[in-house]
């Protein structure tokens, strides 16, 4: 174990699951289980204990589920990044769970290495996970809310038309090299109005960016 290792914890109410996603991280040599968790309650305690980079976050659990773990780690301003944990890729809970502040989200039939590759980039807070299959979530729940937030459409003013343009392909599900290639510009440029874009909004992080872009309408359901 390296150490600088991804600390991780698990929070999921099934002993099998936890059991087994921390032996398959374990066997990382760049990861590190740190904590496990039964319950939401017990998530946001340990997180404030522990510290860990990322928590894989079951939404389903007594107590306190995990969309209102989430929403209390992230009021915490911890720089823990949660990666929400379900059966099936159009939970309706996942959309609350990103809205909620989670990065991203996992299948739980994951193999070994989409497991460590999800915590390695939610982590890196770099690209979107699973861009296909999140975007899809996205699209899919966004129906939900009809008209555009008020108050997204505000903060998009504060943007550039080029940081406004890299917002958008954010929401598509674009990485910063396919950005860059797609603008014609270095892909340091895009790394820095990312950047720009996040503080101006407010946002953790990618995933969050794309889940804004829908609420305010920059990209709409098709």
């Amino acid at each position: 174990m390296t150490a600088s290792a991804i600390r991780v914890m698990i929070c999921d109410d099934q002993m099998m699951v936890r059991e087994g996603f921390s032996v398959l991280l374990n066997a990382m040599p760049d990861i590190e289980v740190v904590g496990e968790a039964v319950n939401g309650r017990e998530a946001v305690t340990k997180v404030a204990e522990l510290a860990p980079d990322v928590i894989l976050m079951d939404i389903r659990m007594p107590e306190l589920n995990g969309i209102e773990a989430t929403r209390e780690i992230v009021a915490s301003a911890a720089e823990t990044k949660v990666l929400v944990l379900t059966t099936f890729d159009l939970d309706e809970y996942v959309y609350q769970a990103l809205r909620a502040g989670a990065s991203g989200f996992l299948l739980k039939d994951a193999s070994a290495r989409q497991l460590a590759d999800g915590v390695r980039v939610v982590a890196a807070g770099e690209a979107l996970l699973a861009p296909t299959v999140t975007r899809r979530l996205i699209t899919e729940f966004s129906r939900i809310t009809q008209a555009p937030k008020a108050g997204a459409v505000a903060q998009v003013g504060d943007l550039t038309e080029r940081e406004t343009e890299v917002l958008v392909l954010i929401a598509q599900g674009l990485s910063n090299a396919e950005i860059a290639e797609h603008l014609v510009v270095a892909e340091s440029t895009i790394k820095t109005h990312v950047s720009r874009v996040l503080v101006k909004l407010g946002l953790r992080d990618r995933t969050q960016a794309a889940v804004f872009a829908y609420e305010a309408r920059l990209v709409t359901p098709s």
